[in-house]
């Protein structure tokens, strides 16, 4: 469902998705509404569902992780469904999704060392053929989302 969106809601998103700990006061200062109005604008977005959760971003190199990934699987005929039942159990990846073209999947990865990259591949290819990309540095990372711009 698309919800309509104003300015000052597009203006607390940018705000709120650069520093989820912005104090509501804070916040109004930046976009020129009361405390007591943004407070309920946010609460609002969280009701419809626009704001769904708010996390903490971690360095996955200073939290141990030498190594980030981007693994494309094709996944063989039949095992599919077994391969989504078992990635939310993969404590490597950090992003998984379905796409279209060559591959059905596309898992975002963090490994401790290029041993780890090769027992994860390991587990991976009773589910299909894998294609393994390494991260050499994040040019864009976690970029807010925008208000949308009519063409």
């Amino acid at each position: 469902m698309n919800l309509k969106l104003d300015d000052k809601d597009w203006k607390i998103l940018f705000e709120l998705q650069k520093d989820s700990r912005i104090s509501m006061a804070e916040l109004g200062r930046k976009i020129e509404l009361s405390s007591p109005s943004v407070h309920a604008r946010v609460s609002k977005l969280e009701d419809r569902g626009v704001i769904h959760s708010y996390k903490t971003m971690v360095d996955h190199i200073k939290a141990g992780f030498q190594l980030k990934a981007m693994i494309m699987l094709r996944v063989f005929m039949g095992k599919l469904n077994p391969f989504l039942d078992a990635v939310p159990s993969f404590k490597e990846v950090v992003n998984c999704y379905r796409v279209t073209g060559n591959e059905n999947i596309i898992m975002e990865v963090v490994l401790v060392d290029q041993f780890h990259l090769e027992r994860f591949i390991d587990k991976l290819i009773r589910y299909g053929e894998t294609r393994t990309h390494i991260i050499l540095s994040e040019v864009v990372s976690d970029a807010p989302l925008n208000k949308p711009i009519k063409l």
